[in-house]
């Protein structure tokens, strides 16, 4: 038993959270790409992003393992952004560190979404067994690929002080 769950319970949690967090954070996206700032799903995004680096660490482990040190990276990358974001309202250069800790945590979510999905799936797992095949590499360097582009168009775009309204949480679920 772990936190009062048995471990197939957690990993389904951790898991749900995680595909959450996941699809809040390409909402996110979207909105820092499209200049929309997108509140209550940012909150969702942040909220649920650091739910899965705190449910990840509930895994009992004999060592450090990549899902640990990964999840200290985004917890740390997670309080900047939530920094950046609520307690300096993205002013001056922090509009520019919110977008790429933001950007950089999403990016970790999905990279771990992409190795379980290897090591998960039948099929990804007989092209990449060891994921150190081509096919797992490129997926990986795909990813890495887009998030690069999709961060720089979110910094030249996503200027919300240039914005006199913020959407009304009604229409920050239509514009999503």
């Amino acid at each position: 038993m772990i936190l009062g769950m048995t471990t197939a319970t957690l990993t389904l949690l951790h898991v749900l959270i995680s595909l959450v967090g996941i699809g809040s954070g390409v909402v996110v996206m979207y909105g820092l790409v499209t200049s929309k700032r997108l509140d209550n799903w940012t909150a969702l995004f942040l909220a649920t992003t650091a739910l899965t680096s705190l449910s990840g660490f509930a895994f009992p482990n004999a060592h450090t393992t990549p899902g640990i040190v990964i999840g200290i990276l985004s917890m740390i990358i997670l309080t900047l952004a939530v920094v950046a974001r609520y307690a300096l309202r993205l002013k001056g250069s922090w509009r520019r560190i919110y977008i790429g800790a933001a950007s950089l945590a999403l990016y970790f979510n999905v990279f771990v979404l992409v190795v379980q999905s290897f090591e998960k799936v039948p099929a990804l797992r007989a092209l990449a067994p060891t994921q150190k095949e081509p096919p797992f590499a490129v997926v990986q360097l795909t990813v890495l690929a887009l998030f690069l582009v999709l961060t720089v168009l979110a910094v030249r775009r996503f200027h919300p002080e240039s914005s006199a309204k913020t959407l009304t949480p009604s229409e920050d679920r239509r514009a999503a």
